[in-house]
This record gives structure tokens, C-alpha cells and sequence, in this order.
């Protein structure tokens, strides 16, 4: 689980993100982070899982909690497509795993592996394509009865919707594959049938990989045209993060080095955005919103750092927070 901060775009203020017609209040976001939608969708066998209606009745503890302390509860919904089957990153470095050690077959739009090591990818029929949008159709409607009030599409990171927007690993001929339009048809089918189930009064996110910093690849100008489109699909934010599509990328990584993403997608396509990467400090992360860079700011690694970290924020800010009733003493 990663927590995400949002600072409000009008002051300093860990309180309210508004959503066009959509409003959600609280101290900020806790997202449950890349819940697969099937067991072969895991990036690792340790990965959550939202497939069944045990994991929406194993999950309503954690959504009511995070209400509990004010915050919104936000759960995300991924496909790991051809980078599933691997170990934690933690043993061998997330390698794929084998049949033997507990892996299992991987799909993707094109039999094209990651590595040239790993085993390629079955090319996932129109069927197929379409039984998987069923998959995040149900998935939406697990994690609305769990209690989530926010979901984010996975469309990122080198995963299976990302693996069909990009030029680099969807090679279909199909009407899933080609020009631009066509790799963008299995994201806009997931969007319609995620909202669907996804009341109209609750946010839908979607997260894409803004650039694949290799040759050839998606580019910000393609995420600039995607999020002018998403908006007739019911999303409402657009979380721009970048690479991990293709393991040659070149990554300029730095610090907010993502943010120009994120300012471009807002302030071009007229739709609200999410800055990441990279921002650890109070003063970036309020600079970010304060110049209407970006609508939001999410964090993820900084709260494994420092999960007191919006405590410590509001602080520097001089910004006044309701502590959970445990920490009142001590601060």
C-alpha cells in the first residue's frame, strides 16, 4: 500500500481535491497500489488481488480504516500483461520466474518479451481482450462494495495497458493494433466499462507512462492527445508518470524530472493532472500545485522514507492538521 498526498490547488492545505462536478474530502489519498484483476494479471505472486468477491470482503477492513483516520481511500487496478510472473524485487531483483519456481504464462498484445531471456508472451486474442475488460468491469464494481471512493486505471510502467498504447510493444494488425486510435481502443473499452459500475459522483484516475524515453516509443506529445480523448471516457485525472515500458529506455531521472508532464497534460488538454517522481520535499511538492503545474501530488517511496511525512509538510508549511487522536500528545 503507498500513500499518495494531495495538496488542495488553492493554498496550502492537505484537504480537498475537487474534481470537476466530483468532490472527495479528507486529509488526503491512501491508494492501495497495482491490484490485479486476475491472478495471471500479478506482477509477483505476492501481488493484491481483486478477482474475487474473498478479495472485495479481505479489503473492506483497509478501505473503512483509512476513512477512519480522514483520508480517501483509492485502490488501483492493474494487468501486469508480459512483466507478470516475476519474483519480489527484492529476490533477484524481480527476475521473471520460471514454471518450475511458480510462475506462470504471461499475455500481452504482441509475443514480444521484456528480456530476451524471458519467455514471450501468448498474443492475447480479440476474445480474450475483451473477457479482460470484464475483468476491471468487475474489479470497479469489487472495489466500489469494499468501500473505495477513488480508482485508478494501471496504465503504466511497461503493464499490459500500457504494453497496447505503445508503438514499441503493440505490433497487432488488428483493430487493437496500427495507428494511434486503434492502440488506444482497449483503454477507452476498460474506461466505459469501468464507469459503468463506477459511480458518476466518484473519481476515476487514470496513470500512463507520459514518455518511454526510447526511440520510436509513446511520447508527450502522444499523452497530451490521449488526455484531450480520455475525458469523453469518464476519466477524470490523468497520474503522469513515465518509462519502465522498455528496458533500454533512457531515463533522465532528477528530481520532479516527471513534472513537465504533468504540467503540459493539465494546461494543454484541459484536464486535471498528478505529478510524480522524484518529490520528496514540502516546499517542491506546494510549488507544484501553488504555479498550477499539476492539481495533484502523489508520493509513494518518500512515505517508505518518511510515513509521517504530510505531518512533517504541514509543518515547514505552516499549515494546521487534524492529528490522529494516538500522535496529539506527542506533537
Amino acid at each position: 500500500m503507498c500513500q499518495y498526498s494531495c495538496v488542495d490547488g488553492l493554498a496550502t492545505n492537505w484537504h480537498l481535491v475537487h474534481l470537476g462536478s466530483r468532490a472527495v474530502g479528507g486529509a488526503g489519498l491512501v491508494m492501495v497500489e497495482a491490484t490485479a484483476v486476475e491472478a495471471r494479471g500479478r506482477i509477483s505472486p505476492g501481488d493484491m488481488g481483486i478477482w474475487s468477491d474473498a478479495h472485495t470482503d479481505a479489503l473492506k477492513p483497509t478501505a473503512a480504516f483509512i476513512k477512519e483516520q480522514g483520508a480517501v481511500p483509492a485502490i488501483q487496478l492493474a494487468h501486469a500483461g508480459r512483466k507478470a510472473s516475476c519474483s519480489a524485487p527484492w529476490i533477484h531483483k524481480g527476475a521473471q520466474l520460471s514454471l518450475n519456481e511458480g510462475g506462470w504464462e504471461t499475455v500481452a498484445p504482441s509475443p514480444i518479451p521484456f528480456y530476451e531471456t524471458d519467455r514471450a508472451p501468448s498474443q492475447l486474442t480479440v476474445e480474450e481482450i475483451k473477457a479482460t475488460v470484464e475483468l476491471f468491469r468487475q474489479a470497479a464494481r469489487r472495489s466500489l462494495e469494499a468501500g473505495f471512493e477513488i480508482v485508478e486505471l494501471h496504465g503504466a510502467h511497461g503493464y499490459l495497458l500500457n504494453e497496447f498504447l505503445s508503438p514499441l510493444t503493440n505490433h497487432r494488425t488488428d483493430e487493437y493494433g496500427g495507428p494511434f486510435e486503434n492502440r488506444l481502443r482497449l483503454l477507452k473499452e476498460m474506461a466505459v466499462a469501468v464507469r459503468s459500475e463506477w459511480p458518476d459522483h466518484l473519481p476515476l484516475f487514470l496513470r500512463i507512462s507520459a514518455s518511454d524515453w526510447a526511440d520510436g516509443g509513446w511520447t508527450a506529445d502522444d499523452s497530451v492527445h490521449l488526455a484531450k480523448t480520455v475525458k469523453d471516457w469518464g476519466i477524470d485525472l490523468v497520474d503522469c508518470s513515465s518509462g519502465a515500458t522498455v528496458p533500454h529506455a533512457k531515463i533522465p531521472a532528477a528530481p520532479g524530472f516527471q513534472v513537465p508532464f504533468a504540467d503540459r497534460v493539465k494546461n494543454e488538454a484541459g484536464i486535471l493532472s498528478g505529478a510524480v517522481g522524484l518529490i520528496t520535499e514540502p516546499h517542491q511538492a506546494n510549488e507544484i500545485i501553488s504555479s498550477e503545474k499539476a492539481d495533484l501530488v502523489l508520493m509513494a517511496r518518500e512515505f517508505l522514507r518518511d510515513p509521517y511525512w504530510p505531518l512533517h509538510a504541514a509543518k515547514v508549511l505552516g499549515v494546521a492538521v487534524k492529528l490522529p487522536v494516538q500522535y496529539e500528545r506527542a506533537f
